[in-house]
């Protein structure tokens, strides 16, 4: 398929993707059942895997963003910044951090550490994609999608170089 950048392999199908979303919503509903939740998307790759699951939860759910940075083309620089804060308070809140792809689990686990210092009754993640065979800090990950190999990926909200973002699949860009 071409991505007006490049051909791109389909490595999840949209119709994957809208199965396995679907069964997360379910399962989140289903174990916070009675409880309200903050839903914290982790910005900018998690937007479009957010917008399906938040409309597959069916609780009470408010939902925030938190913006960071680590990557530099298609590698982690191993350096993460915060970009965009949260709006809100979460002291108290049971918090679900909704994530595109945990990778080398830095970046997961500065953005854990750094939530834990403002006293949410919990926080678990929900991570699209995880690469396990790059982990160089292991993160719980309590709902996740699709494990992967170490290929790079886009679509779906993930990037490259802010391109590709909107393809409807997750792919493999040839390059």
């Amino acid at each position: 398929m071409s991505s007006g950048a490049g051909k791109v392999d389909v490595l999840i199908s949209q119709t994957d993707l809208q199965a396995r979303v679907a069964a997360l919503g379910a399962e989140i509903t289903r174990d916070h059942a009675g409880r309200s939740l903050v839903v914290v998307g982790v910005l900018k790759g998690s937007f479009i895997f957010l917008a399906d699951l938040v409309r597959a939860i069916d609780l009470p759910i408010s939902i925030d963003f938190i913006g960071i940075s680590s990557y530099q083309g298609t590698r982690s620089t191993g350096v993460v910044q915060i970009t965009s804060d949260l709006t809100r308070p979460i002291e108290g809140k049971d918090v679900l951090l909704v994530e595109d792809i945990v990778d080398t689990g830095l970046s997961m686990r500065y953005l854990l550490d750094n939530l834990a210092t403002r006293k949410p009754a919990s926080v678990q993640v929900c991570a699209l994609l995880e690469k396990p065979s790059r982990a160089v800090v292991k993160v719980p990950i309590q709902y996740r999608g699709f494990e992967i190999g170490d290929e790079f990926v886009v679509g779906y909200g993930l990037d490259w170089d802010g391109k590709m973002r909107n393809l409807p699949f997750v792919g493999v860009p040839r390059v």
